[in-house]
């Protein structure tokens, strides 16, 4: 009819309605509405579901290795391809699968191969910047590990929540727990149960008992943060996560208490060790790119071992020999552990680092990667002592500087400073002190962490910090004093320049600019000091006089010393002299330009120390190297001169 109003198929703004109501959807609006949006979610799913398919497994024995890279572009190391050993489900003992089962997805048998609420929480924890790898069912993992790259994006979690939906449908859980312990990362370049079970106890997986099984059950959850064998902390993560996976098992029914009752010694395993092809220093050199790597990339041990990425370093070939051969020279001279037994368990470590870009060039981390794990240039363990008391006299010519600029200081503070720098010197302890508490603690702390030394390696803000009791690595320490070669700016120490994987560019390795923390007047000022230091310690090279090298010291008053130091860096060849009776080589000459300071010269980080394996504390260094060594302090500039004499 002509006057008749046309029926709306949607009844908004609603007819016969005055105000607000008007504007409010009815139940109906809403429950179509809601209809409407599940029901294109559920064609999309559809259509994703159809498009997805699983991809070929056989893919994951194609993986390349890892190629790593020299400075000057020649390879370092190829690391890889993946080590894993294919086994059938009956090679893995039962109370084995129940351990991992208990550990990673107790309802395995149940569930559908995907967890709605893993997924929400992964996405939540992507856009928090939390662990993306929880909340994942064994199915999903399986895919992971074996279909899709590592990559923590929206795109690779639908296809994972897809493709581990298929998995579930179209294979037997005893496939998909199969496909799991052969493709899951274990740590130790060790993928798959097999490879871990050898990497771990030196047995096969059908050897393990069922503590063993809950320790390797427990690495799932991360290798870096609970292999016992990297560091103290990794133990008693480790220890606590193993005691957990066996009280699960009791929880879960797949041990009694009796049973549970004869596991109560946590199961060691072997020592780390690295490949043959990781001899010499390539292992640590490996781990410090690694390092760089991870915290540029946000990758872990478990990504890079799957392998196809070219790593491109900034180590220096030649110099890093030249390292290693001063070290071994030193050490053969000076040190016989079959005549004193004081020289036993005597450790070297020691960085290069450029000062104008912060580039690591060498470093020195034990006597073999393959024998000796621990990276002696990289461990936060050996204290600074003296070493660290250059950054008490920074603290306080920059205080000086900040609050007089180019004013006259007053006479009783100018004196403050010379005291200091008098009291360095001498090697005295007590006015440091003294100045840690007129600056204040924090104060000097704030300098240091400014200047690269990392928080965790700093130690309590106690009457004793001024006197070196914190421990920075060998590393952190070199890239520290560059500050004062570098006019007062600090670069961050990097290890890699580039990275690829697979043909295409990883990001995460653009630098920064070097950052000012100290006005260039006391850098130079620091300069001229340390100089005086280094001509001290290297002109007579064990004569009476060089009982102060550059940072060697007690690590606090009245400690038996633990520690030595030299921290050094070379003039350029066109300014270089040698004052009389002297040798060449220490410091930072206070003369030169700052161009030639910002130049790729390197500062360098030498450190002594006595480590026993298992032991709780460093031991002492009385006696080390004979009466002629001033406890062992003019070892480490030996080392340095005897570099850069090859050099």
């Amino acid at each position: 009819m002509e006057g008749r109003k046309r029926r709306r198929y949607i009844d908004y703004p609603r007819n016969g309605r005055t105000g607000v109501r008007r504007w409010l959807p009815s139940w109906r609006l809403w429950l179509g509405s809601g209809g409407f949006v599940l029901l294109c979610l559920a064609g999309l799913f559809a259509v994703v579901y159809v498009k997805i398919d699983i991809p070929n497994e056989n893919a994951l024995a194609a993986r390349e290795a890892t190629v790593y890279y020299w400075a000057d572009g020649s390879q370092m190391v190829s690391v890889g391809a993946v080590n894993r050993q294919n086994i059938s489900l009956d090679k893995v003992p039962k109370h084995v699968q129940n351990a991992v089962i208990a550990a990673e997805n107790a309802t395995f048998y149940k569930d559908h191969g995907v967890s709605l609420t893993g997924i929400a929480r992964a996405a939540v924890n992507m856009v928090s910047g939390g662990d993306t790898q929880g909340g994942s069912t064994i199915t999903q993992q399986y895919v992971k590990n074996t279909y899709l790259s590592p990559d923590q994006t929206a795109t690779r979690k639908v296809k994972e929540f897809i493709i581990a939906l298929k998995v579930n449908n179209r294979k037997s859980k005893s496939e998909i727990l199969r496909g799991y312990l052969n493709t899951s990362w274990f740590g130790r370049g060790s993928n798959g149960i097999q490879a871990a079970a050898h990497a771990y106890y030196g047995i096969d997986a059908k050897d393990l008992d069922p503590s063993q099984g809950a320790l390797l059950a427990a690495l799932l959850k991360g290798s870096e943060q609970y292999d016992p064998g990297l560091s103290k902390a990794n133990h008693a993560r480790a220890v606590a996560r193993w005691k957990w996976i066996l009280d699960r098992l009791v929880d879960t029914g797949a041990m009694s208490k009796q049973e549970r009752a004869h596991y109560r010694t946590f199961p060691e395993p072997r020592p780390v060790t690295k490949p043959t092809s990781q001899a010499g220093q390539i292992g640590y050199l490996v781990d410090v790119a690694n390092k760089f790597v991870k915290s540029a990339t946000g990758l872990t041990d478990k990504d890079l071992a799957r392998g196809g990425y070219r790593i491109h370093t900034t180590f220096d070939k030649r110099r890093t020999h030249q390292l290693e051969k001063a070290v071994a020279d030193v050490r053969k001279k000076n040190l016989d552990p079959k005549k004193r037994t004081e020289d036993t368990y005597a450790e070297f470590g020691a960085a290069s680092v450029r000062p104008g870009d912060g580039a690591i060039v060498a470093l020195y981390g034990g006597t073999d990667a393959t024998s000796h794990f621990v990276n002696n240039a990289d461990t936060s363990a050996v204290p600074a002592g003296s070493a660290f008391k250059p950054f008490v006299l920074a603290t306080a010519l920059q205080q000086e500087a900040e609050q007089y600029g180019d004013q006259p200081r007053p006479v009783d503070t100018a004196g403050d400073a010379e005291e200091l720098r008098g009291a360095l010197m001498r090697g005295e302890s007590a006015p440091f002190v003294q100045a840690g508490k007129k600056l204040g603690l924090a104060r000097i702390r704030d300098l240091v962490l400014r200047a690269g030394l990392h928080k965790e390696s700093l130690a309590q803000l106690e009457q004793t910090f001024p006197l070196g009791t914190s421990a920075p690595s060998a590393i952190r320490l070199a890239s520290a004093y560059t500050t004062f070669a570098n006019g007062g700016r600090h670069a961050e120490p990097y290890a890699v320049t580039k990275m690829s994987h697979q043909g295409k560019g990883v990001a995460g390795f653009a630098r920064g600019e070097p950052q000012q923390v100290l006005a260039p007047a006391v850098a130079q000022e620091m300069t001229a000091t340390l100089e005086g230091l280094g001509w001290r310690a290297l002109s007579p090279l064990g004569g009476e006089s060089a009982r102060q090298p550059v940072a060697a010291g007690a690590t606090e008053s009245g400690d038996r010393m633990k520690s030595a130091w030299f921290v050094g860096t070379p003039p350029p060849a066109s300014t270089w002299s040698r004052p009389s009776g002297g040798a060449p080589g220490a410091g930072v000459r206070a003369d030169r330009a700052p161009e030639e300071a910002n130049g790729t010269e390197p500062t360098t980080a030498i450190t002594l120390f006595r480590n026993k394996p298992g032991a709780p504390r460093l031991l002492p260094l009385n006696g080390v190297g004979g009466p002629d060594t001033g406890l062992g302090t003019s070892l480490p500039p030996r080392v340095w001169a005897a570099y850069q004499n090859a050099t």
